[in-house]
């Protein structure tokens, strides 16, 4: 039996964001509930398992995606999560926000970089 895109992209959904991604659609029952559908039969369930990139790598283009956005820092905590749980280091997200420095400047690097610090300091991960 085939998946639904809603089944598919709940899975995608755990395997990337986990309880992070959970408690973002659960957040919208109440309020925006085909918002929530959307994120998952969309994002997750039509983008995500696409050919052509590995999950780290749309990990790493969220991320700096969101960073450059400015004002999506619930969103890039998620996501900063979702980096890690794919196996992306912490070292090399940092590095990642580094890299937009000359393209976005200082201000939105440094807003992402305190929300990893959030996220590393939650799961303990200590950096130096």
């Amino acid at each position: 039996m085939e998946q639904t895109r809603y089944e598919a992209g709940t899975e995608q959904l755990k395997q990337v964001d986990g309880i992070g991604g959970e408690n973002v659609i659960r957040s919208l029952e109440d309020v925006a509930p085909d918002l929530g559908r959307y994120i998952i039969e969309f994002a997750f369930g039509d983008i995500y398992p696409r050919k052509g990139l590995t999950l780290q790598e749309r990990e790493m283009i969220t991320i700096t995606s969101l960073l450059t956005s400015g004002g999506c820092e619930p969103q890039l905590e998620v996501h900063i999560n979702g980096s890690l749980n794919v196996g992306i280091s912490p070292k090399k997200i940092i590095e990642t926000f580094i890299q937009c420095i000359p393209y976005v400047g200082f201000p939105r690097v440094l807003n992402a970089v305190f929300v990893a610090k959030k996220v590393f300091s939650e799961r303990q991960i200590v950096l130096h």
